[in-house]
């Protein structure tokens, strides 16, 4: 099969397009016919080993080269066969996952536990757009313990995460206030939220308004600031924080969580490790995409020849929503 190889760590052109052995399925595991597959952050700082000082921390980075082969967490296709034990799926069967490497090739194998049927009303490139940002989302909700009633802030609102973490606040009842830049308010509102703050013209930090809950996404300001965006009892939700070569985003959380033994604000990580320990999120992310509650935005669509570029392109860090590879 073909699948982009990652030896060393770069540009976008050290991806290879490569033949490789396609996987055989052990037992209680599915091989799946990769139709589609997405592109975000996670995938760059593995191909650039960024931040540094990840590569000291174990993990898929290593401190002289990538230990990930085959990058790519999302994952939407077709059942090709399955393994030994496996009684849920069968041949032909339309999936999405969220695995720790390989989608970005023809195949990949997944374990059963980890597959979700995708929803009818989705085709592959918007199932390949849904697993880890909606589960990162999600998960930064539940660590915020959001609840109707409550006000959200969600500073990043127009990328990959933001744009469900608005669609999943609203849908859980809270009232939504969005932070993005010029060109993307009418989408935030389209989305759900109330309010919109166009970060080129107000700093949200000095509003004046007080929120319940802060999903910091972005990362774009210190963590004193963010808590004067916050009730006296309210949540900061760290999620991500800025690029950087050396530290950050690290740096960036380290600092938020630092502080919280100080304040009457909650700070808390939404560690985005975690969205591969619960299938359960999955598929709740279904049923709300199959109620209506919850549409992934596709900023770009690109052939698979052309995935290094589709990799620069969400680098660059202006894409809405999420960038999609087609296979």
């Amino acid at each position: 099969m073909k699948a982009y190889v990652l030896r060393s760590y770069g540009p976008p052109e050290v991806l290879t397009l490569s033949d490789v052995a396609t996987p055989e399925p052990g037992p209680g595991e599915v091989l799946v016919r990769v139709r589609a597959t997405s592109v975000q952050p996670y995938d760059w700082h593995h191909m650039r080993g960024e931040p540094y000082v990840a590569r000291l921390m174990g993990g898929t980075l290593g401190p002289r080269g990538p230990r990930l082969s085959v990058l790519g967490a999302d994952v939407a296709g077709q059942v090709e066969a399955v393994g030994a034990g496996v009684t849920a799926f069968g041949p032909g069967d339309e999936v999405f996952a969220l695995v720790t490497g390989g989608g970005f090739a023809e195949y990949v194998s997944v374990r059963e536990s980890d597959l979700v049927r995708k929803p009818e009303n989705l085709s592959f490139e918007q199932a390949a757009a849904v697993p880890l940002a909606a589960a990162t989302a999600l998960l930064a909700l539940d660590e915020g313990r959001v609840r109707p009633g409550h006000e959200v802030l969600v500073n990043g609102a127009s990328g990959g995460v933001g744009t469900f973490a608005v669609q999943l606040a609203r849908a859980f009842g809270a009232e939504v206030t969005g932070v993005c830049g010029p060109r993307n308010v009418d989408l935030v509102r389209s989305l759900g939220a109330g309010e919109v703050v166009d970060y080129s013209r107000a700093d949200f930090t000095r509003t004046g308004r007080r929120y319940d809950v802060l999903l910091d996404i972005a990362g774009t300001k210190p963590p004193a600031a963010c808590r004067r965006v916050l009730r006296p009892r309210g949540t900061h939700v760290v999620v991500g924080g800025p690029a950087g070569r050396w530290l950050q985003p690290v740096g960036h959380t380290i600092a938020a969580l630092a502080t919280s033994p100080f304040t009457s604000r909650r700070v808390v990580l939404a560690d985005v490790t975690r969205c591969r320990e619960n299938r359960a999120n999955l598929v709740k992310l279904a049923g709300l995409i199959e109620q209506g509650d919850l549409t992934p935005v596709v900023d770009r669509v690109y052939p698979f020849d052309d995935l290094p570029a589709a990799v620069r392109y969400v680098e660059e860090g202006h894409a809405r929503g999420k960038v999609v590879v087609t296979l």
